[in-house]
């Protein structure tokens, strides 16, 4: 009975800490932040003997003794909703201290896991056309291209998050938005309306970067982890690369008044 009542004590916090790791990863933490969090929040429950291993698709969790475990968790979805893996962090850092039971904690992250905690459409959107026209000044460009850059960010970010829902392929919905940034960019200069069509086009295409992705891929080589930091950069590389061969496409049929 002992034995049993171990093994199931175990399996809980075995599924606790698989679901902090599940949510870090999937929100936008570094894989070495992860495998440190589930680490410590293993020893604070009072396994001392475990290990994780964690990349960008999945999770490895082991635990040792009598209660000997393996589980594995994939991971199929990634965004970026750093108020979730905050969230996280500070119910490790309340377990270590004491501050909460182990069931006060799975209630919790179960309830952050359910919960929508991003911000509105039309709030990302704003920010992505308001990101796009300081990023076109940022760059050295005129405000009297603010405007062009703004809307033709805007423009592309909307289609980005709409065919992403559409078609699960990432990089071909980044193609697509970049494209249209691409067109709404060729546009606004031929009616006149624009000027620069290098920094309307700059501009426009930094909400798509994946800047968070490439520092993830450098902090995750520094620390150590050349799968998950390789894995990233190739990622990020394929995203790069999709944004570029939308503009290269539009640009490839403007002639600098206009299409042909």
């Amino acid at each position: 009975m002992y034995q049993a009542h171990q093994a199931n004590a175990t399996q809980e916090v075995v599924e606790l800490i698989l679901l902090a790791g599940k949510m870090m990863l999937e929100n936008g933490a570094e894989t070495y932040r992860v495998e440190d969090t589930m680490i410590r929040m293993a020893g604070a429950l009072g396994i001392e003997n475990a290990h994780s291993f964690v990349t960008p698709t999945g999770i490895i969790f082991s635990t040792e003794g009598d209660a000997l475990t393996t589980r594995l968790v994939r991971i199929t979805e990634r965004s970026t909703d750093l108020r979730k893996v905050t969230i996280v962090n500070d119910v490790s850092r309340r377990l270590s201290q004491g501050e909460l039971s182990m069931k006060e904690a799975l209630t919790l992250l179960k309830q952050t896991e359910a919960a929508n905690l991003s911000y509105p459409f039309t709030v990302m959107l704003l920010a992505a056309a308001i990101a796009s026209g300081c990023f076109l000044i940022m760059f050295q460009g005129t405000w009297r291209d603010f405007i062009p850059a703004a809307i033709s960010g805007g423009i592309g970010y909307a289609v980005l998050v709409l065919t992403h829902r559409l078609v699960s392929i990432k990089l071909f919905a980044e193609g697509l938005a970049s494209l249209v940034i691409g067109l709404c960019s060729c546009l606004w200069v031929s009616s006149g309306l624009g000027h620069d069509l290098d920094k309307i086009i700059i501009g426009s295409v930094m909400p798509l970067v994946p800047g968070l992705l490439i520092t993830n891929a450098v902090r995750d080589l520094m620390a150590g982890h050349f799968v998950s930091g390789v894995s990233k950069g190739a990622e990020a590389f394929l995203t790069a690369f999709a944004i570029g061969s939308g503009i290269a496409f539009v640009l490839a049929f403007y002639s600098g008044e206009g299409f042909f």
